[in-house]
């Protein structure tokens, strides 16, 4: 302990006893494993509408890999469709169903009976019965119709995949 005297002139103010803490270093304690971001593989060949579910994908938790159209999505699966263990590690695909090249359906088919396929939501502006139907035969987690509501599609993610 220390002694502090706190003067005015010549007569004592306050006479004030401060204790001193020596830090001592803390017990070391194992960190908690960092979360990390489920990882969303976003194709939508509408550049305004990828970077709009980007945005909203990432502020609700999400790492998310946009993908201009089925072309590069599948470059993202490849290893999944093929039978590869060494593949990303991907939460769960959104996919417009109607891009040029490949579509979101095609794609869905392809991994049909694929080991540790990652699910699919499905996101149209084409939305008939017989999409619906197509791809609940292959397996869509669900179908979105255009325009949806982003929360609906973050509800969704949340089922497969909760944000951290």
């Amino acid at each position: 302990m220390k002694q502090q005297q706190a003067t005015a002139g010549a007569s004592t103010v306050v006479d004030a006893t401060v204790e001193t803490l020596e830090s001592a270093p803390a017990p070391l304690r194992p960190r908690p494993a960092a979360r990390t971001c489920p990882r969303i593989l976003l194709a939508e060949d509408d550049q305004q509408m990828r970077n709009f579910l980007r945005d909203a994908l990432t502020a609700g938790g999400y790492r998310v890999i946009p993908c201009e159209n089925g072309w590069e999505l599948l470059s993202h699966l490849g290893s999944y469709i093929l039978g590869s263990e060494d593949h990303e590690d991907i939460a769960a695909v959104v996919s417009d169903v109607r891009m040029p090249g490949v579509n979101g359906l095609e794609v869905l088919a392809g991994g049909v009976g694929c080991r540790e396929f990652p699910p699919m939501i499905l996101i149209t502006a084409f939305g008939d019965q017989r999409v619906h139907d197509e791809a609940r035969h292959n397996g869509a987690w669900t179908v979105l119709d255009k325009p949806f509501d982003v929360d609906d599609l973050l509800f969704e993610l949340a089922l497969i995949a909760p944000p951290s």
